[in-house]
């Protein structure tokens, strides 16, 4: 993590906002820090965790945590904010609850009744729980629990000067309940055996109980006898009952909220449903919600591709840098600087002004940052979960479910951003299937922009052969990848929020720190790729490697050896590469098949330097090494097979 974070997580005072996912925790922390932040990993893990220091008390830290539906971990996010309970030296826990759907969120809550710890109840979207004709008794469940209850509208900043007034006086709960005398037997006798924690003793041993595997770092510091007690006893109880322990426990929970939610929810019937309640319910809809999704991708794709990647690009790129920042930073760099290499350096070919700057900045911040946008919007209004839905059962064929279409969608922005966005994938196998998939044949907009505008001059059976070779070729490794590699694909539970019109700050709040991960993260990957492109150069690298690949252009793809630079250009950057093809193109040098063969190759070519950093850092060195090993020589055999055909059927394009 940077110092920053660190220094959060080592502060004496601190707090954890936790809760179900899509429930407003992050607008929650961005109220109570003053900023919406997305930071580093977690120590140890590859899920981000934000941190900040309040803005009402600069001496205490607030973690915000990833979203969970249960404190016994069953993913990788749920592991870390129970870890952060069980770790972390909390003053005390705000957890926030979608007040119309207070099953989800107080089974959570029970579990934090039971860990002993102080908390603060927040009851969130209270409007549109009111709006769908749900009531709570704020003040009843505050006697029930014995906790504060505040009611709050984050989107709208209502009731969060209660919330921190009440944050400092958080107290534990006095609410309890028992389970069979089974499961509470065995509990007491776990409890002897275990040392002193952060949580209570009673929640580990339920947890144990439950059969908790993530808990197994944390018993290798008990001996080895204890270990093998807990295991009998768990064995023991287990045998009293037909079904799984962890079902026992969770089903006498969910008893347990009924009972309280009978106390303090009150419905009334209403008469008809608001426009926006009919387009959520269209939107998920199996042909309804076609045209819906049809129309999202259009204006999507309007925005970011044509406004975005032609627009802004063509400004940011033709006008602000090549005509001003560039011209003028070589006069500067010649002037100050004598020597050829640094200056070469800075402002060449390979320049870290004139290519990486110009790139990240010209190029693929005006793209991203209309991405970030677009993305903000669906993720405000509450569609994106729709999405994910509607493409559910496509995407179990590929060994993944709904959930995967968020990065995937998120990679026709920027592929690096989406393969960092594969964490919120549940298991491993998911997300080396997403990552393999996205650096295989997801084109960034940048990229689809030049590969549109080069294919736009080519008649319609040369867009849908390009089209249908991609999809294909997505749709086969996947199945493949599915299929060979270990592992379980998770099972598809997602939340539907509500749809609703998104606000304004909150899609600038989240732009503006996505912008800010860009800058941080992103731009200094495209400097290091450049100065791997400069340092090859200098050594005379880049023209051997072109006089070897040579070959290949030209035999198997049948391009034009003029062809062999844009392919290579294409590695730091694929839609260069594509740019590239298409000046060959317009220059006269390549026939409608050479055309297609060259975009469909470009487009299953191996990632970006930036994104190939990048999936080093998430999947880790060998899984990179292999998933480029493998894409490397598999684009150029579907672009070689693809170029036999077309030749072969004497297709005319």
């Amino acid at each position: 993590m940077h110092q920053h974070e660190k220094e959060v997580l080592r502060t004496k005072k601190k707090i954890a906002i936790i809760g179900n996912p899509n429930v407003g925790k992050s607008v929650i922390f961005g109220l109570l820090t003053g900023k919406y932040v997305m930071v580093s990993n977690y120590p140890g893990t590859t899920v981000e965790v934000s941190v900040g220091h309040a803005s009402f008390d600069k001496e205490l830290g607030i973690i915000d945590t990833p979203g969970i539906n249960n404190l016994l971990p069953m993913s990788e996010d749920e592991k870390v904010t129970r870890d952060i309970l069980l770790t972390e030296d909390l003053n005390g826990v705000v957890q926030v609850v979608d007040a119309k759907n207070l099953n989800r969120g107080l089974l959570i809550t029970l579990q934090l009744c039971e860990m002993g710890l102080p908390f603060v109840l927040d009851l969130n979207m209270g409007d549109e729980a009111r709006s769908r004709g749900v009531y709570v008794d704020s003040k009843r469940l505050e006697e029930i629990l014995g906790v504060d209850v505040i009611e709050t509208v984050a989107t709208s900043r209502k009731g969060i000067r209660k919330l921190v007034k009440s944050i400092p006086d958080a107290k534990e709960s006095r609410f309890s309940f028992r389970y069979s005398d089974e499961i509470e037997d065995g509990a007491a006798e776990i409890i002897t055996l275990l040392p002193d924690a952060r949580i209570s003793k009673r929640s580990l041993a339920l947890m144990l109980l439950s059969g908790d595997e993530s808990l197994k770092p944390w018993l290798d510091a008990l001996d080895e006898g204890t270990v093998n007690k807990i295991d009998e006893i768990h064995h023991k109880v287990q045998a009293s009952y037909s079904q799984p322990l962890n079902y026992v426990i969770t089903k006498t929970r969910l008893e347990e909220v009924q009972k309280i939610i009978r106390q303090i929810e009150s419905t009334e019937k209403r008469e008809s449903s608001s426009v926006l309640e009919s387009l959520g319910t269209w939107s998920v809809h199996p042909v309804g919600g076609i045209p819906i999704l049809m129309a999202v991708l259009f204006f999507t794709y309007v925005f970011v591709g044509v406004f975005g990647a032609g627009t802004l690009v063509d400004f940011f790129e033709g006008v602000v840098f090549n005509e001003y920042i560039n011209p003028a930073s070589k006069s500067i760099v010649e002037h100050l600087i004598p020597y050829k290499i640094v200056q070469d350096f800075l402002v060449g070919d390979y320049g870290v002004i004139t290519m990486a700057l110009t790139y990240s900045l010209a190029i693929i911040l005006p793209i991203v940052g209309t991405f970030f946008i677009a993305f903000g919007i669906l993720e405000d209004s509450g569609y994106l979960p729709r999405l994910a839905v509607m493409v559910n059962r496509v995407f179990k064929t590929l060994g993944l479910n709904g959930k995967a279409v968020l990065p995937i969608i998120l990679g026709f922005g920027c592929v690096t951003m989406a393969t960092l966005t594969a964490r919120t994938l549940e298991t491993k196998k998911e997300r080396i299937i997403v990552t393999l998939l996205l650096a295989l044949g997801i084109p960034c907009s940048a990229q689809l922009g030049v590969t549109l505008g080069l294919l736009g001059g080519l008649s319609v059976k040369a867009l849908v052969i390009w089209i249908c070779s991609v999809v294909a070729t997505l749709f086969v490794v996947g199945y493949l990848a599915s299929k060979l590699m270990p592992g379980e694909s998770f099972d598809f539970i997602m939340e539907l929020p509500p749809i609703r019109m998104p606000h304004l700050s909150n899609i600038l709040v989240k732009t503006v720190s996505r912008v800010e991960w860009y800058l941080k993260e992103a731009v200094p990957l495209f400097i290091l790729g450049t100065i791997v492109l400069f340092t090859l150069d200098i050594m005379g690298l880049l023209t051997s490697i072109e006089t070897l690949a040579s070959p290949l252009i030209v035999g198997l793809l049948g391009l034009p050896v003029e062809a062999t630079q844009a392919f290579l250009i294409g590695f730091l950057r694929r839609d260069y590469g594509a740019a590239g093809l298409f000046a060959i193109a317009s220059a006269g040098l390549m026939d409608t098949t050479q055309i297609v063969v060259s975009v469909v190759t470009i487009t299953l070519f191996v990632p970006c330097i930036a994104n190939l950093f990048i999936i080093i850092k998430e999947r880790g060195l060998k899984t990179a090494v292999g998933m480029v090993a493998f894409i490397f020589p598999f684009a150029f055999i579907v672009g070689g097979f693809l170029n036999f055909a077309l030749r072969y059927l004497e297709v005319i394009l």
